[in-house]
């Protein structure tokens, strides 16, 4: 297959979902399969899948939204930049309406903070080399997929000596986030869709623990309808066989030892935190990224002096038990009420990934209030 359109071919398609209803017949008894990457949420209800699939098939869905699982206190301290004097604060789009405990960068933007959008790191710097009068600040965020970026703008601002610019480091890691759901009581997953962007950097191999460890199948799948439909045969058929195995059915960009170059970039760059606050998950060891000591000339948390309050989301918002998997956004009391895209009280339903989002724009805000019933 060359066009992403052999991926949404409809006779194909067909076909693997003709192929999961014989297969869930076969197995007889219900799956509940987490989707790790909010990308992958939005696939599955963009496509309708859940609705051509047998009826017990439950997709719960995880902690790979990376706008989703940064905590409030970490959106304070990126606002308490953006109001420094002579600052200039650069993120992405989605990050703007976070909502924080003193309100959001869009709000803080609106009082006259200079906080600006950019499409990449790279962005920002420019910005520092055209102002050389202000200090430019990236909020970096992001798993595995997005640190290669960062890694590469720290090094070339230091190669330049860019002075004025400086990295908030944000980048979380997902394994220890896996294994800090897998570890959680009452934990009731039968296997996991795993994430193909972050895949394709880190490879397939550090996966292995979920299939050693917990005799869960994981499979790494790709984005479009037919990736998943076959991601899930994948899946159930090592159910039914008694497996329990790491797979790739993202072959096409998904190396089992992922990108080298990428890689060596993060470790020139990037340690690991001892620890580090999730929305929802709360601390977990190991499982973000710091700036090396010897790039602490262009670390904004070694230059500037933050809040770094843990910080509680608002007590209506029930984002960390989605993030958890523990619950469905509908079961939210104010989703889709209260709190909707245009006012978002959650991260879930902030991110273009988050599962809230998901299914609020895709019209699962109604259907599925008796979904499980």
């Amino acid at each position: 297959m060359r066009y992403v359109d052999e991926f949404r071919d409809p006779d194909l398609c067909r076909d693997r979902i003709d192929r999961i209803h014989a297969s869930m017949a076969e197995l007889a008894r219900r799956v509940k399969v987490m989707e790790i990457c909010g990308g992958h949420t939005h696939a599955i209800y963009r496509h309708g899948l859940p609705g051509l699939l047998p009826a017990g098939i439950e997709f719960v869905h995880g902690p790979g939204c990376p706008v989703c699982v940064v905590p409030m206190g970490r959106i304070d301290d990126a606002r308490h930049l953006a109001e420094v004097e002579g600052v200039t604060l650069c993120t992405f789009g989605d990050v703007m309406r976070v909502p924080g405990r003193n309100g959001s960068l869009l709000e803080a933007k609106a009082r006259g903070a200079d906080i600006r959008v950019v499409y990449s790191p790279m962005d920002a710097l420019d910005i520092a080399r055209d102002e050389p009068d202000r200090t430019v600040v990236f909020l970096a965020l992001g798993f595995e997929t997005t640190t290669p970026p960062t890694a590469a703008t720290l090094l070339r601002a230091r190669d330049d000596a860019v002075g004025n610019f400086a990295v908030h480091c944000n980048h979380v890691l997902v394994n220890p986030a896996i294994q800090a759901i897998l570890e959680a009581p009452g934990q009731d997953i039968d296997a996991f869709i795993g994430p193909g962007h972050v895949s394709s950097i880190i490879g397939t191999r550090d996966y292995e623990f979920v299939a050693r460890d917990w005799a869960k199948p994981f499979v790494v799948s790709g984005f479009e309808p037919l990736d998943l439909l076959t991601a899930l045969e994948m899946v159930i058929s090592q159910l039914i066989e008694g497996r329990a195995e790491v797979e790739n059915q993202y072959t096409r960009v998904v190396a089992e030892s992922g990108n080298a170059t990428a890689q060596e970039l993060t470790a020139a760059v990037f340690t690991v935190r001892p620890h580090f606050e999730w929305r929802g998950l709360g601390s977990i060891p190991g499982s973000a990224l710091a700036i090396r000591p010897e790039l602490a000339a262009w670390d904004a948390e070694a230059r500037f002096d933050l809040p770094g309050v843990q910080l509680e989301d608002a007590r209506a918002c029930q984002c960390g038990d989605i993030l958890k998997g523990a619950r469905k956004p509908w079961e939210c009391r104010v989703f889709g009420t209260a709190c909707t895209p245009e006012h978002p009280i959650g991260t879930c339903m902030v991110s273009a990934e988050g599962a809230c989002a998901a299914y609020y724009s895709y019209g699962r805000h109604a259907e599925t209030r008796t979904e499980g019933t």
